[in-house]
């Protein structure tokens, strides 16, 4: 059985940072791809980024590119999401997602392109 597990949430001042981690378990391919969604109260869950197991490619969504950072676990499956310079808009609950397979630039941004869901972690930015 797949499971996401999120952690490394939590209240950070605006400019402030933060790191994610998803610990993944139960794959039984080493090929797949790792998303990192959010949703803010009131509002539909939205991409961040995405990155694959293989060869290491992250995508990123436009609000992010140059403050985030994805990166893969050294040693066992699982993702880190390096979040720099944060605004109170990052502000909601961060999840994660996986799928057996390659990330592909036009579907890694679907909340349907995703098999395996973890709970969330918050993240709040004050201002």
């Amino acid at each position: 059985e797949v499971q996401l597990v999120e952690s490394g949430g939590g209240l950070v001042q605006a400019g402030g940072s933060l790191r994610l981690s998803c610990a993944a378990s139960g794959f039984t391919y080493d090929d797949y791809c790792i998303g990192w969604f959010r949703q803010a109260p009131g509002k539909e869950r939205e991409a961040v980024s995405a990155i694959g197991s293989v060869d290491g490619r992250a995508y990123y969504v436009d609000s992010v590119k140059g403050r985030f950072i994805m990166t893969n676990y050294a040693t066992k499956d699982g993702v880190f999401l390096q979040m720099n310079s944060l605004k109170p808009e990052d502000t909601a609950v961060y999840y994660c997602a996986a799928k057996f397979g390659d990330c592909h630039d036009s579907d890694y941004s679907s909340i349907d392109y995703y098999d395996f869901w973890g709970q969330g972690a918050q993240v709040t930015v004050s201002s």
